[in-house]
């Protein structure tokens, strides 16, 4: 049958949106690889199921573009408030959202009718290796690391998925992709990593690439961002509050010390809509 589709972005970290709270979408990891093709497909870093929730407001299923399911996405999310207010499945605009990495809060800003911001509570980071999971003792803050014959400093945190992050020199020069694909699959992290190149411009703005397990490298990062900008300050390289500066755009990422609590704020953009026929027919 054909189903419709919105198209859309996250500081250019994009997702094919589907409403799934009437009907669902059969062999959802099936969909996420044929769609996100940018040849043969509608394109883009995987696909985002919107469904029922039973807890929240609404339950956010994605999957990455290699058709594995992610836990959460922060330019994903934001894009989730979007898509549910402009399409009056709600007209709140604060929101919950469920996720494999528990339930967020969503707080909209709408601008003639349509919201054009996001801020998300993205909760309480961790360097706790079980957490992330990590197979050391304990924690990785500046921990070395030999990967690809040479040695990297990283700092290892979930924030509800892993994130390995590495300060370098210049991130336009930096080798992300030659490294990204060596740590995603390191013996270190059971479950892979997302990796994220860092270069500090100031107490209050970093640049970042990110390598992003299951997508290669993408425009950015939410959780990405809210990594980086946390680790950031556990080095004592940045104030809490931060601009995050990525391929694709801004983020605005706020760590507060006295509830362990990461905000991250950004943009939410629709490109476009249309309807493609799932399951495809047999040939």
């Amino acid at each position: 049958m054909m189903r419709h589709f919105t198209k859309m972005h996250g500081c250019g970290n994009d997702y094919v949106y589907f409403d799934c709270t009437k009907e669902p979408l059969p062999d959802s990891a099936s969909a996420a690889v044929q769609m996100s093709d940018r040849h043969t497909g509608i394109g883009g870093d995987g696909i985002i199921l919107i469904k029922k929730s039973d807890i929240a407001d609404f339950y956010m299923e994605m999957y990455n573009l290699d058709g594995s399911q992610g836990k959460m996405c922060g330019n994903g999310i934001r894009c989730v408030g979007k898509f549910v207010y402009d399409k009056g499945l709600t007209d709140k605009t604060e929101i919950t959202v469920e996720t494999l990495s528990g339930v967020k809060h969503l707080s909209l800003r709408v601008r003639r009718g349509e919201v054009y911001e996001v801020t998300v509570d993205m909760g309480h980071p961790s360097v706790n290796p079980a957490d992330i999971p990590l197979c050391l003792p304990e924690p990785a803050i500046g921990k070395k690391l030999a990967v690809g014959g040479t040695e990297v400093a990283f700092t290892a945190v979930s924030m509800g998925n892993p994130h390995a992050v590495i300060p370098v020199a210049s991130t336009k020069t930096a080798p992300v992709k030659e490294l990204g694909m060596l740590i995603e699959h390191h013996e270190l992290f059971p479950e892979g990593v997302n990796t994220e190149f860092i270069e500090v411009l100031g107490r209050r703005e970093i640049n970042m690439r990110v390598w992003e397990r299951g997508s290669g490298e993408t425009m950015a990062c939410g959780t990405g961002a809210c990594a980086s900008a946390y680790a950031c300050y556990r080095l004592g390289l940045t104030e809490p509050e931060v601009l995050v500066h990525l391929l694709g755009g801004d983020l605005r990422i706020k760590y507060e010390e006295e509830t362990d609590t990461v905000f991250m704020t950004g943009p939410a953009v629709t490109v476009f809509e249309g309807e493609i026929l799932w399951p495809p027919k047999k040939a």
